[in-house]
């Protein structure tokens, strides 16, 4: 029987951040970005079945049968936890697998300026962190909840899919809950919590109108939350929530954004140079009166502009934090130069 937690333990051995497990492939892990094929035979479809029912809980065998694709999440005492995706592909379970460390690293450990901490600090609003799929939203939002955790006394409410970080209770109360096993969906949960008497809540992902109605609700009523979103900056981020309402009732969000918006952070993950891991480029906006003016008139599309000049608050726009990172050597040339045809934007734009 193919030992899967003896892999998982060569997975983070070797710094892998995903393992991906298929037929007719071997073990396939994300090292610093890149994929790299692990010696040995292929895998075959029993080989999958067999490592499917050694990770997939009791209570998700039913989901995984009647969907062919469900979330959950693995632990190995002394290594870590991994949040585990497991579907069908060809007729045969693949299984990818993502390494969540038990130890919650701070922003310095992340290279996270600490102009984030002041998100920390707010007593109600919304804070929202951006960027693609494994872009490491989940890791700084758990470094910003380890924050408040250290530092005040607060009770938290963290709904996810599923839990990856284990937060434990330090001068705040953190009661975690995971959609599917302890609440139905994000909106569910995220409705429940304003029943739990809450000072801040994280929603893992605002996927739907329910989510993000009840999270602007919750944010204006007295409760600082954060959440993620998929997007890539922060005008588009502003308008995915605003888009996601009928005509007739965006202006009314855009009042209710400019509101209780405290900042967002979109982030995007490149290469070092030097192959030692990977490097955090950041564009972070600070809401100011100006930004919530220019929610407010739906013009979002000049808050680049705002960003580029409130440097001293501690603002940067995703182009600078780039090249920052190109000048200093940390990332190649070729990232750079790639980034910038990605963007349509100059090598020396801000």
């Amino acid at each position: 029987m193919f030992d899967i937690d003896a892999l998982l333990r060569e997975a983070v051995s070797q710094g892998a951040s995903d393992i991906h497990l298929c037929e007719a492939q071997p073990p396939i892990f994300r090292v610093h970005g890149k994929l790299v094929r692990r010696g040995g035979m292929p895998l075959d479809s029993k080989d999958m079945y067999q490592m499917l029912q050694a990770l997939i809980p009791d209570d998700k065998q039913k989901e995984f049968e009647d969907h062919h694709d469900v979330d959950f999440s693995y632990a190995i005492n002394g290594l870590g936890r991994f949040r585990v995706n497991a579907y069908m592909q060809r007729g045969t379970p693949a299984l990818a697998l993502r390494v969540i460390p038990f130890r919650i690293l701070s922003l310095k450990d992340l290279g996270l300026p600490d102009v984030l901490t002041t998100f920390c600090e707010k007593p109600h609003g919304l804070v929202l962190v951006t960027g693609p799929t494994g872009s490491g939203k989940s890791t700084t939002l758990a470094a910003l909840i380890d924050i408040i955790n250290e530092r005040h006394e607060k009770h938290i409410v963290t709904l996810e899919d599923p839990i990856e970080f284990l937060h434990r209770h330090k001068k705040s109360v953190v009661n975690q809950r995971e959609v599917g096993a302890d609440t139905g969906s994000f909106a569910r949960g995220l409705r429940a919590a304003l029943r739990q008497d809450p000072d801040v809540i994280l929603v893992g992902e605002m996927r739907d109108l329910d989510t993000i109605s009840i999270a602007l609700q919750a944010a204006e009523t007295g409760h600082l939350v954060f959440a993620t979103l998929h997007t890539n900056d922060t005008a588009s981020t502003i308008d995915r929530v605003i888009d996601v309402f009928p005509p007739d009732q965006q202006q009314q969000v855009r009042v209710q954004l400019a509101a209780t918006l405290q900042g967002v952070v979109a982030q995007r993950l490149f290469p070092r140079q030097d192959g030692t891991g990977r490097a955090v480029a950041l564009e972070i906006l600070i809401t100011t009166n100006a930004v919530r003016n220019l929610i407010r008139e739906g013009k979002t599309h000049q808050i680049l502009s705002v960003i580029q000049t409130g440097g001293k608050m501690g603002m940067c726009t995703m182009e600078s934090s780039v090249k920052e990172l190109h000048d200093q050597g940390v990332i190649s040339l070729e990232d750079l130069q790639r980034y910038a045809q990605d963007r349509g934007t100059p090598l020396g734009g801000k």
